[in-house]
Order: C-alpha cells, then sequence, then structure tokens
C-alpha cells in the first residue's frame, strides 16, 4: 500500500533567511535511511539570506511502510509541491541526490528547473556496460556497511563497533528487499537519463575517501551536465555534509552565492513580443 503525501513527507523550515531582500529558497534531501538531521551542521553554517527547508522523505530511518511502491522522485514532486514556494535550489544527498537528478531530468522537459542544484555523494554511471555482476554483488552484500558506517558518523562515533553492526543490520532489514531494489533501479537508470539537457547550473560534492559512492562518478556526472562544477574534499566519506562542515559549507555557500541573479522558477514568464 502506497503511504500518503502527509505521512511519508514532512517538511519543516529549518531556518528562515535573514532579513532583507528576496531570500534564496534552498530543500534539503537526505539519502536512504538518513534523516533531515544529517544537515544540521550545513543549517548553522549556510549563507544568511538562504531561506533552508529540510524533507523528512519516507526513506528516512524509522521508514514509512510501502514508500518502494512509488518511484524516489514522485516523492521528490511531492516534497516541491507542498512547500509554500518552489525552490530556487535543491540540495540532494547519496540516493536522495539520485532521486533528485532523477526530478530535475523530468521537470526539465517540463520547463520547470529550478535555479540551480547541489549533488552530495551521487551514484552516477554514464554507460549501461559500466555495470556488471560485480557491481552488483558489492552494493548487494556491502549494503549493511554503509548504513554501519551512517550510524558512525551520525552517533559522532560514540556506538560501539559490534553494537553499531546490530543497528546496521536491522536498518537494513527495515529497508528490505523492496527498498534495496528501488536504490539500485535508480543507479541502474542513470545512464538513461538525459542530464545533458540538464541547463541549470549544478554543483557536485563528494568525499575523496567515500567508500560507498565512488567519487570518480561525481567527476563524471560533472563531465555529462552541461553546466556543473565538482568539489572533491579531502579526507572524508560518505558524510561530508558531517565529517568536513566547514569546507563543505564553503563549497556549497560558494556555490548557492552564484544563484541569486538566476530567474526565480515559479517567477511570471516574460511577455511574448508581438510585431
Amino acid at each position: 500500500m502506497i503511504p500518503g503525501p502527509e505521512e511519508a513527507v514532512l517538511l519543516r523550515l529549518a531556518r528562515p533567511a535573514a532579513a532583507g531582500g528576496g531570500p534564496l529558497r534552498v530543500l534539503l534531501v537526505h539519502g536512504l535511511a538518513g534523516g533531515a538531521a544529517v544537515w544540521d551542521r550545513f543549517v548553522e553554517r549556510a549563507h544568511p539570506g538562504c531561506e533552508l527547508w529540510t524533507a523528512d522523505l519516507p526513506w528516512r530511518g524509522a521508514g514509512v511502510p510501502g514508500w518502494p511502491d512509488r518511484p524516489p522522485h514522485e516523492w521528490i514532486e511531492e516534497a516541491v509541491g507542498r512547500l509554500p514556494h518552489r525552490p530556487d535550489v535543491i540540495v540532494g544527498h547519496s540516493f536522495g541526490a539520485g532521486a533528485v537528478l532523477a526530478w530535475l531530468a523530468r521537470s526539465a522537459t517540463a520547463g520547470r528547473q529550478p535555479r540551480g542544484a547541489a549533488l552530495v555523494s551521487p551514484f552516477y554511471r554514464a554507460h549501461q556496460e559500466m555495470f556488471d555482476w560485480d557491481t552488483l554483488a558489492y552494493y548487494l552484500n556491502h549494503f549493511d556497511r554503509i548504513l554501519d558506517d551512517g550510524l558512525r558518523v551520525s552517533s559522532g562515533g560514540r556506538l560501539e563497533g559490534s553494537l553499531r553492526r546490530d543497528m546496521a543490520l536491522k536498518v537494513r532489514d527495515r529497508i528490505g528487499p523492496y527498498g534495496w531494489m528501488r536504490f539500485f533501479d535508480q543507479y541502474l537508470d542513470t545512464p538513461r537519463l538525459p542530464v545533458e539537457r540538464l541547463s541549470l547550473p549544478v554543483q557536485l560534492i563528494g568525499g575523496a575517501e567515500d567508500f560507498a559512492s565512488d567519487p570518480a562518478e561525481a567527476a563524471g556526472l560533472g563531465r555529462a551536465l552541461p553546466d556543473a562544477r565538482v568539489g572533491i574534499l579531502p579526507g572524508v566519506g560518505h558524510f561530508s555534509m558531517v565529517e568536513s562542515a566547514d569546507a563543505f559549507a564553503g563549497v556549497l555557500n560558494g556555490f548557492l552565492s552564484t544563484l541569486t541573479g538566476r530567474p526565480r522558477p515559479d517567477a511570471p514568464l516574460p511577455a511574448m513580443e508581438h510585431n
């Protein structure tokens, strides 16, 4: 059974913009089995001109039963549609970055792109031939290791190793095969996405030590997009916004500062001229 949007998507104004001028509205999207709290350190460091919204999506840590019955990009559209205004910028992490990328590819054809987007530790491969059985085996057999790393980072290293391992297995079982298949289906679909049509600026951020999402994939996506910049942060893994909060905020704030002159996604279209 597909959950209803009120139960599945929880939106919160994480921080209003400072007074003066029109705010840059930013929506922050978390990864699989994560939550809005992964953005807390960035919220503290974000440019004061940004109005920051977080979305707890149905693939959050506690999980909403039935969420895999609907494509992830549709949940992104649900979140965007329920905001008071369409976001100027959407930022996604990990599985959430993949959902945002798929949503952007579809919104481009409808002429509804935001001013910009940022994708953090995205999963992306340019060609179908880049997937093989070893790739499938790696992500199937090491899925709990990725979840374990998320628990390590979110707990600040306070969880003892065997306890954290047991918790990661419980999270894996809560996600279940259908949730995992949504992750891998979305990953497999990335070569089919018409990313060359995305005219909006995109900031890609990766961690040099990321064993879940190879930073080379962020670089590859950067080459495929028409207007992209890539920042790979040294010494950090899959959760750069937590592990290296100051460096991460420096990159993302620098990108956001370049977007203020672009038209809003919900601005009225200019009138057509008649001769």
